[in-house]
């Protein structure tokens, strides 16, 4: 069996500052190989109308802090200066709130900052809240992925002009499930495809990104396969292996516990 790379999503939404940046440093010195944060603007769980409560069903938010939140690739900067070993990036930076080639240069620099270490996370947004409160036009789902389709050529691109250039090829992680147009794009331009469970649905989308791979051309093992995980999925790592997942990442809200952390690496080390 290859090698299985684990990652952690921090959630920066109901936490002080100090205790998020401690956090990723903690899991950085107990040998993570990923570290990553989300690229919104307000909270996803806590509050009543927030969409990912179901997920994040145990969760026990903060009193005072229900709508503390931070945004992401300031964070990302802090991150990569506060953090010595993983590779660190947003999971995902959503492509309709950036300029694609100011993205290139804010990654490059990020890759600097990081000696190296910066993953490039990106995907077409869905969240409509960010959208409306920050006064971008919300779209639909078919234009956002043309959009994220038309912005990752003309982001590689800036990268072959900027002075000086990245340190690395940096990788490109596309998240998202969708089959035709999606998956068609982690296909063209990512070195690595973010999904989700449940494992025999991930296992559905990693062939038939497969395919995709086969129908342009390109070697699919080209391509890590990631998942992103709750905390109580924790068991299920087997079958997440057997449905080909090369890269798990288990998902934290606050409290940032230790111990689905030290589970996950202490089955690693096991392999």
């Amino acid at each position: 069996m290859s090698k299985i790379r684990f990652g952690v999503q921090i959630h920066p939404q109901h936490v002080a500052w100090k205790d998020y940046l401690a956090a990723a440093q903690r899991y950085d010195e107990m040998g993570v190989d990923t570290i990553f944060n989300w690229d919104h603007f307000f909270p996803l769980y806590g509050p009543e109308d927030a969409p990912m409560n179901e997920m994040m069903g145990d969760f026990k938010m903060p009193a005072g802090r229900e709508a503390w939140h931070f945004e992401a690739w300031t964070s990302l900067t802090a991150l990569a200066m506060g953090t010595k070993h993983a590779e660190v990036g947003c999971l995902v930076t959503c492509n309709s709130y950036r300029n694609p080639q100011l993205l290139a240069d804010m990654a490059r620099t990020v890759d600097h900052i990081s000696g190296g270490r910066l993953i490039l996370g990106i995907g077409s947004g869905w969240y409509e809240k960010d959208y409306v409160e920050y006064g971008y036009e919300f779209g639909t789902a078919p234009s956002w992925l043309q959009d994220l389709k038309r912005d990752l050529p003309i982001l590689r691109d800036r990268w072959s002009k900027l002075t000086p250039p990245p340190t690395r090829p940096i990788p490109i992680l596309v998240g998202g499930g969708g089959e035709k147009v999606t998956l068609r794009i982690v296909a063209e331009h990512a070195q690595i495809w973010n999904g989700f469970g449940p494992p025999d649905q991930f296992k559905r989308k990693n062939g038939i990104l497969d395919g995709h791979c086969q129908e342009i051309g390109r070697n699919p093992k080209e391509i890590e396969r990631s998942v992103g995980i709750s905390v109580k999925e924790i068991d299920n790592l087997p079958a997440y292996v057997e449905a080909g997942a090369e890269h798990i990442i288990v998902m934290l809200g606050t409290p940032f516990d230790a111990q689905p952390v030290e589970k996950l690496l202490a089955w690693r080390d096991r392999l």
